[in-house]
This record gives C-alpha cells, sequence and structure tokens, in this order.
C-alpha cells in the first residue's frame, strides 16, 4: 500500500493528464466546456476520482457526461503512458458540486443580510416598551433607595 503523499502526487499528475488529453485527443462534439478541478487517488493507486465542472445548460452536462465516459478508455489509456506506477488506475468521472453549493450559500447571504437590513431599519426608530429596563420590579426600587441613604 502507497502513502497518502504519493497518492497526492499521483492525483495532482492525472489531473494534469486528463485535463491535456481532454484538450488535445478527445474530439468528441458532445463534449462541452470542461474543466478538471479536482482528482483523488486512493491510497492503493487502484482508483482515481475525477471531478469536473461544466458550463451550459442540463442537456449540455448530460451530453459532457457521455462523452467523459465514452472517452474513458482513451483517457486510461493517456494516463498509463504519462505515470510511473506498475498499475493504471481506474478513471471515475464525477460532476463536482461546489459551484452550485457556492452559489446556494451567496443567495442565503443575501437574504440573511437584506433581513438584517430590515431588522436594523426597524430597531432605528424603536423605544422601549416598559422603559429600560422592564423587569426592574417595585421591591427592587425600595432597596435601592435605602442604600442611597
Amino acid at each position: 500500500m502507497a502513502d497518502a503523499a504519493r497518492a497526492a502526487r499521483l492525483a495532482d499528475r492525472i489531473k494534469v493528464v486528463v485535463a491535456q488529453a481532454l484538450e488535445r485527443r478527445v474530439k468528441d462534439p458532445r463534449l462541452g466546456f470542461v474543466t478538471i478541478t479536482d482528482a483523488r487517488v486512493t491510497n492503493d493507486l487502484q482508483h482515481a476520482t475525477l471531478y469536473y465542472t461544466v458550463f451550459g445548460t442540463a442537456e449540455e452536462q448530460q451530453n459532457t457526461r457521455a462523452a467523459l465516459e465514452s472517452a474513458k478508455g482513451v483517457l486510461r489509456s493517456e494516463v498509463g503512458r504519462n505515470i510511473t506506477a506498475r498499475l493504471t488506475p481506474t478513471l471515475t468521472f464525477v460532476p463536482d458540486e461546489i459551484p452550485v453549493n457556492a452559489s446556494h450559500l451567496e443567495e442565503v447571504l443575501r437574504a440573511a443580510k437584506e433581513k438584517d437590513a430590515e431588522v436594523a431599519a426597524q430597531a432605528a426608530g424603536a423605544s422601549w416598551a416598559a422603559g429600560e429596563d422592564p423587569y426592574r420590579k417595585p421591591a427592587e426600587e425600595d432597596d435601592e433607595s435605602s442604600r442611597d441613604r
């Protein structure tokens, strides 16, 4: 079993090799504007998972997924030629969900900022409903007046 550092180095190399092969070797018209964002290799160096993003409609994303699946053999042979490992790892392509999650998070933060602005606008002209200390009891006022003496 290889160490995690070697697996990380191999993953980086596979990411570069696959990105270059997609640009130069794969001529599938279904392949859209795809970006390989990350690669991970298991510690035994047998399986590589490549994360990708595609800009476009849902149909273009599905076409790109199909193109990547059909080009998997060509890409694996290209990886085998360009790495120094006893076995060539299998390739699995997974759509990267980080851009989708980031846009959702930005939307949630924008909504929270709007709510904060609404609350601040309401608080600007507000006054206390029962004085500054609504929990003050009349008995405490008597105690304070006796302490002042």
